[in-house]
């Protein structure tokens, strides 16, 4: 993490380069020359990060006390308290985000990431945001579920003119309820949004409160999707549905980070969809209750024990419960495509097909040819076929048993009894106690059959289905 007082200071050369690609872009790099060094000086400092880890919780080093939040492969934008109002800086700008390694993207976002920084307040403190434009275009931010004075609700044309490039505007409100929220662009929403424009918003509560209830981990997240074609580095900002990348804070599994947590710990997750679909988040080993959305907590007598809740494009679920069974515990999007990475809607499906060698001889001729195993999907990781540049394959991850065959809304919440409080370090795989993992036994006995019926009635060489069996190619009709 950095602070950058001036352009200068700001390493932004490698963002702006791959504007160049493009001829309408050319004005970024003008865009922080336009702010003068006397109008920055006297603004909050400028922090950013180019850093992909999942940064530690910042502690509120003045104003109301509260428990922080850790943002999955994010981090907490730093402020600073002026005549008693906390002051921030975010900076829309070009950013490089590592998708998972082996893939980085070229987006737009705040402060050097996409998903932007974190924003923690307390219920009841009057916040001042400066929001400079490092855009080719203008912007505007709209803070999603907040109540605030409407010239300050950051729809541009609307509610407010658009922030022009190289200019600096100024938003001041009082944070009046606590809450999980959102903030985003109201200006070229579909293009911005698409570049990975987006940032998380929590408003801790001042005091004890009836509905929130104190926890020991606190974690936070967005969904969200790009369509980015292999071997390219920029979104297709016109993409409706068909997106390639799903992914938690703009980064797809494996390189989403695990979420640690000290067995017993009382753990609470907000996760925002600003995504295109809806996204079922199943989380294995325990159950929880939804607790809070974007408007505001949920009555106690409205909550249910749930294992996975469905969270609609623009909505916030703040999940919680106690981490009570040990293990490494799956936690995704029940979509089963949301669970892959970057893959061709045109593959063709070919279990039961033997296509023993073809695979490779058209490959010699169409180097991207890529088909489906016959078996299913994950012959496809055997193949070890060469990607093209830029791009992942469909299943990634390696757990301690072998390949985990996942991509995309996935990771790995760790439950362990030796985890420190307030230690949030990747513990390592789980030590299963003896007898505890699945295992294989011996051959089955064969099953009591019923006496063949009499054939039915067809045509000579009719074929109604071929079975194939493991270890050989033949089948049995």
């Amino acid at each position: 993490m950095r602070a950058a007082a001036t352009d200068k200071d700001n390493p932004m050369t490698t963002r702006r380069d791959f504007f160049k690609l493009g001829g309408a872009v050319a004005a970024a790099s003008v865009s922080a020359a336009s702010i003068s060094s006397a109008a920055m000086a006297a603004l909050p400092e400028i922090v950013s990060t180019d850093k992909a880890d999942t940064q530690p919780p910042l502690l509120p080093p003045n104003g109301r006390p509260y428990n922080p939040v850790v943002t999955l492969n994010g981090w907490t934008l730093p402020w600073r308290m002026k005549d008693g109002v906390k002051e921030f800086h975010l900076v829309a700008e070009p950013v490089v985000r590592e998708i998972a390694p082996g893939m980085k993207a070229h987006l737009w976002g705040y402060n050097g990431q996409s998903p932007g920084p974190t924003i923690e307040v307390v219920e009841g403190d009057r916040v001042r945001l400066y929001v400079t434009n490092r855009l080719p275009e203008h912007t505007s931010i709209h803070w999603h579920g907040q109540r605030l004075p409407n010239g300050m609700d950051g729809v541009g044309g609307l509610t407010q003119p658009q922030i022009p490039p190289g200019k600096t505007f100024v938003y001041e409100f009082t944070a009046r309820r606590p809450g999980t929220f959102m903030y985003h662009p109201h200006a070229d929403e579909m293009v911005q949004m698409a570049m990975g424009m987006m940032g998380f918003w929590v408003t801790h509560p001042k005091g004890r409160h009836p509905l929130i209830d104190p926890v020991d981990r606190d974690f936070c997240f967005l969904l969200n999707a790009y369509d980015i074609e292999p071997g390219a580095y920029t979104p297709n900002v016109n993409t409706m549905l068909d997106f390639n990348l799903w992914t938690w804070n703009s980064r797809a599994f494996p390189g989403i980070d695990s979420l640690n947590v000290r067995l017993n710990d009382k753990v609470r997750i907000r996760i925002g969809n600003l995504t295109m679909t809806n996204h079922p988040i199943h989380l294995h080993g325990v159950e929880f209750e939804v607790t809070g959305t974007d408007g505001g907590p949920v009555p106690r007598s409205a909550r249910w024990p749930e294992v996975t809740t469905d969270i609609a494009v623009g909505q916030m679920r703040q999940i919680e419960f106690v981490a009570n069974e040990e293990g490494d515990w799956a936690f995704h999007c029940h979509k089963s495509h949301h669970v892959m990475n970057p893959m061709g809607h045109g593959v063709p499906t070919m279990i039961g097909v033997d296509h023993t060698g073809l695979a490779k001889k058209i490959t010699r001729v169409i180097p991207d040819y890529m088909v489906m195993g016959e078996r299913g999907m994950a012959d496809m990781a055997e193949m070890e076929m060469p990607l093209p540049d830029n791009t992942l394959p469909m299943m990634m991850g390696q757990g301690q048993y072998g390949p985990l065959e996942m991509g995309g809304m996935f990771t790995v919440m760790k439950v362990r009894r030796e985890q420190k409080r307030g230690d949030y370090s990747d513990p390592g795989w789980f030590r299963h106690p003896p007898g505890t993992v699945a295992h294989e036994v011996g051959a089955p006995a064969e099953p009591m059959r019923a006496p063949p019926a009499a054939a039915p009635q067809g045509k000579a060489g009719d074929v109604e289905l071929v079975v194939r069996k493991p270890g050989g190619h033949g089948g049995h009709h």
